[in-house]
């Protein structure tokens, strides 16, 4: 147990690395996202929803390059791109962005 802990303290994606430091910062976007779910739609921006979106999009992308893998970026930008984009619908929804066409009935 000891040495395992030992291996995890001194490996490259450990605590003494900001390849660890950086992602556990990061949960708190994903946190504060599931808070905002109470929130109405009206206070969403959508402008900054959208750039959590791109952000976070980006940033998947660059813990998947980065050599070693960063897992816990990858996963904690995963789940922020989840709970934004779950924001940004709603937000779409309330503006009328995607609101369900109704079909006109033929006329006789």
């Amino acid at each position: 147990m000891a040495s395992s802990f030992r291996a995890f303290l001194n490996s490259p994606v450990g605590p003494k690395t900001s390849h660890f430091w950086g992602p556990v910062a990061n949960w708190g976007f994903v946190v504060a996202g599931l808070v905002d779910m109470k929130k109405p739609p009206e206070m969403i921006s959508g402008n900054m929803t959208t750039a959590m979106c791109i952000y976070s999009a980006l940033f998947m992308r660059f813990a998947w390059m980065v050599q070693p893998r960063n897992y816990l970026l990858l996963t904690c930008h995963a789940s922020n791109e989840t709970v934004q984009l779950y924001h940004l619908s709603r937000w779409a929804r309330y503006q009328g962005y995607l609101s369900e066409k109704k079909e006109e009935a033929p006329s006789k």
